[in-house]
């Protein structure tokens, strides 16, 4: 089963929904970063369930316990062991479904390949398990952050049809955090917040995308051929619970556009080269140009809803659902900070690979 990601910068994550614990493994950290739990648990707040009235309602303190890899405020170059425990768990809500298959969900793919599921929430196919995503992604932005100076935020473009004016240039983290949607355009984010609560009155879900920013971003990150930085960040984002899309740059917009149209003309500014437009989304022939990193996240509705709805069970007899349990009615809002930190730990990957190679 693939749980590490990543080459120099790896990471398995470990752990199921209803088990006892979540976590994971950071194999290749250099030594000496400075780092602390609080940075950690910064991000892990962000993520955590039952912060909000529009996600759900699980309450998970999910504090982060260091376990190795890091002494007196600095890792060792060893492996960094991070353990979150599962608290709020309640595994009897699953009881009624445990020999249906949930539509979209996971339950029908893993049964048919493995011949054995964890029922008991979504096992590791469960949301639960980017914990160890956003643990590991916040060494890798400090490890960004302390050698190039590069800035990661993400934030909510689009819910369902409702979509925000949004300059990715100009956006700043702090007007991301001052609503419970993660919307920087706050006349929009009232809209989307008042869309979602109407969703889940209704025992619905819905979607969205989310789209992210990196700022300055070193130049030659990235590989030709297999190793192409937007194709690292495709693999990462769409390995994501609910990703249904990736677009860097313009994207499929781009295709509506000339070449003389959608070229980025070189130019020279304070002594460097730069592009006067950023239609590659700083990313070009798969290795990135210094240009801010500009990219989207498609998030399809959340499966479980309380809905009836059609289904077989186990023994291919048809019957219904209708689903228990706490779930989000939109999973856009806690995506953020795990699309941010899967974002960095590619480039965190690609940044130590790029040392290596060219110095």
């Amino acid at each position: 089963m693939g749980s590490t990601f990543g080459h120099m910068f790896r990471v398995t994550t470990w752990g199921e929904s209803h088990g006892g614990a979540v976590g994971v493994i950071v194999d290749g950290c250099p030594p000496r970063l400075p780092l602390c739990v609080e940075e950690v648990q910064a991000d892990l707040d962000r993520r955590r369930p039952g912060q909000s009235r529009i996600v759900t309602q699980r309450q998970e303190e999910d504090h982060a316990h260091i376990l190795s890899g890091v002494f007196e405020g600095r890792t060792l170059g060893t492996p960094i062991s991070i353990l979150v425990w599962n608290k709020d768990v309640k595994s009897m809500d699953y009881v009624p479904m445990k020999n249906l298959f949930r539509p979209s969900h996971a339950d029908y793919t893993t049964q048919a390949k493995y011949g054995i599921r964890n029922w008991m929430g979504g096992g590791r196919a469960s949301a639960r398990e980017t914990v160890g995503r956003v643990a590991a992604g916040a060494i890798a932005r400090k490890l960004l952050h302390v050698k190039a100076k590069t800035e990661i935020i993400a934030y909510v473009k689009r819910v369902h049809a409702i979509e925000a004016a949004i300059d990715p240039s100009k956006v700043r983290a702090v007007d991301v955090e001052r609503n419970i949607v993660r919307c920087p355009n706050r006349a929009t984010a009232e809209k989307m917040i008042a869309f979602i609560e109407k969703v889940r009155k209704s025992g619905d879900s819905v979607g969205g995308v989310i789209e992210l920013v990196a700022r300055r971003m070193p130049v030659g990150l990235g590989e030709p051929v297999f190793d192409k930085l937007e194709a690292d960040l495709a693999k990462a984002l769409l390995s994501l619970p609910a990703s249904k899309g990736f677009e860097i740059g313009s994207g499929f917009a781009g295709t509506t556009m000339l070449g003389s149209e959608h070229n980025d003309p070189f130019v020279m500014k304070r002594g460097r080269v730069r592009t006067r437009s950023n239609r590659s989304g700083g990313v070009q022939g798969g290795i990135s140009n210094g240009e801010d990193l500009i990219l989207r996240v498609a998030f399809k509705p959340t499966a479980t809803i309380v809905k009836t709805q059609e289904t077989v069970d186990v023994k291919g007899k048809k019957t219904t659902l209708r689903a228990t349990g706490r779930h989000d009615p939109c999973v856009l809002p806690r995506a953020v900070p795990i699309v941010e930190s899967m974002v960095a730990l590619v480039l965190a990957d690609h940044y130590l690979r790029q040392q290596v190679q060219c110095g």
